[in-house]
């Protein structure tokens, strides 16, 4: 039968659901940043911390190994300091991570033309994002709040004294820092992915975000004689973030501490630039000058 011969008719088969649609490209998009060796390479790096955790939770709770280590020791305290050691050394392992894999999620399509032909499918350009975002969020889980959880959880079960109840506001205090730190991470990896194609620049303008307005806080600190620039430091806001959610002791002095709705105010304002820069290029079609 010739083609002009046919009668042509809407698909009415089965509809895969709304909220299933932005799980596969979550899907493509763990298969495509795993598919890196150095990815995998950094992933093995970032658990090597954790195992020394480890390690000190099993000397804490071993009575033999405490009494030679010394029951004074700092060191072998199990308690909220501890735990915000571990998650901000795993935070910031996590941003080297993020450095490397989010460059990659957004870029190639831009790079090959793909969106507006993956927008062209009954994908919106929020499940898109949606998509490339639980990806990232999923792999950066991998090695912050995950092996965060399971010590506090090994330390729970091989404390030989009643320790779980009085200290279960760490657990919430790691997924809240843990997720924070996620999502303005994955937010500034697929805005900085959505700008810049090449990943080695785009790696670097990660970095630069999070780095660069430290030093110009700290030199308007010294001009102006004021504590307000710490606002623009990363990682003095994020540390103070992880202390106040695990009720840690302050590890700065007073006059580096800065108010909770301050930082609150900064970081949802930054989250909002980033998702203005992704809602600008993220576009079901391309606009060519010529």
């Amino acid at each position: 039968m010739s083609v002009f011969q046919h009668d042509y008719q809407a698909y009415t088969g089965r509809v895969t659901p709304l909220w299933t649609r932005p799980l596969v490209l979550a899907r493509y998009g763990l298969k495509e940043v795993w598919a890196s060796k150095i990815a995998v390479g950094l992933l093995v790096l970032s658990l090597l911390p954790p195992i020394v955790f480890l390690t000190i939770i099993y000397l804490a709770d071993n009575p033999v190994a405490r009494a030679l280590v010394g029951r004074g020791s700092d060191m072998i305290a199990i308690n909220e300091r501890f735990f915000l050691r571990m998650l901000a050394t795993q935070c910031w392992l996590a941003l080297a991570l993020a450095a490397w894999i989010a460059p990659r999620l957004i870029a190639a399509d831009l790079a090959d033309n793909a969106l507006p032909i993956l927008l062209s499918h009954p994908i919106s350009r929020f499940s898109y994002i949606l998509g490339k975002f639980l990806a990232l969020i999923t792999s950066l889980s991998y090695v912050t709040w995950i092996p965060c959880i399971s010590l506090f959880l090994y330390q729970c079960y091989s404390s030989p004294q009643p320790w779980t109840m009085a200290h279960l506001p760490i657990a919430f205090g790691i997924m809240t820092g843990a997720l924070l730190w996620i999502a303005l991470l994955s937010l500034l990896g697929l805005a900085v992915s959505s700008w810049v194609k090449w990943r080695v620049v785009a790696t670097g303008a990660i970095f630069a975000v999070v780095f660069v307005p430290a030093g110009v806080g700290g030199i308007a600190n010294a001009i102006l004689r004021t504590r307000w620039g710490f606002l623009l430091n990363v990682p003095v806001m994020m540390s103070e973030v992880w202390q106040r959610l695990l009720g840690a002791p302050a590890i700065a002095n007073s006059r580096m501490s800065m108010p909770t709705p301050a930082i609150a105010v900064v970081l949802i304002l930054a989250s909002l630039v980033f998702a203005a820069m992704l809602n600008a290029r993220i576009r079901a079609r391309e606009v060519v000058r010529g």
